[in-house]
């Protein structure tokens, strides 16, 4: 139903792990996440914790599905000292190219948890159907 999109993202996810790299708007940070089918809907799961909704962005242009997110810092009160600081900041995105097959008109999005879900109907073309055969009174024949 979807394609990936980016094949070296473990390679990116290891990299800011090694050099605690932050996400920018101009090269965001991988976001993690569950593909399934259930049902007659295509269901993404995204982990986004400690994001406010508002602060998360879904667009569908044509069959592209982008979700980017923004961590922001907490404002610490002046008599906070920060002692250890491991959670990370800064702008996470996934694109993913949906199939032609999947309904992006009525793509519903909820937020719990920190996981963003996102559930996309199967087409009704998509979708597996009967047909009937109809039966004619005159048989023809074909010669060559």
């Amino acid at each position: 139903m979807l394609m990936r999109t980016d094949p070296f993202r473990e390679l990116d996810r290891l990299t800011q792990q090694l050099l605690h790299t932050t996400g920018t708007w101009s090269r965001p940070s991988a976001v993690p996440m569950d593909a399934y089918r259930e049902g007659e809907e295509y269901v993404i799961a995204l982990d986004l914790p400690g994001v406010s909704p508002d602060a998360i962005d879904i667009d569908v242009e044509r069959n592209m599905l982008t979700v980017k997110a923004e961590r922001r810092p907490v404002a610490p009160a002046d008599s906070v000292q920060m002692e250890l600081s491991e959670r990370p900041l800064g702008v996470f995105s996934r694109q993913l190219v949906l199939a032609d097959t999947l309904d992006t008109e009525h793509i519903r999005a909820d937020y719990d948890a920190g996981v963003l879900t996102l559930r996309i109907p199967i087409a009704e073309r998509a979708k597996p159907r009967r047909i009937a055969i109809g039966g004619g009174s005159a048989h023809r024949e074909i010669s060559g």
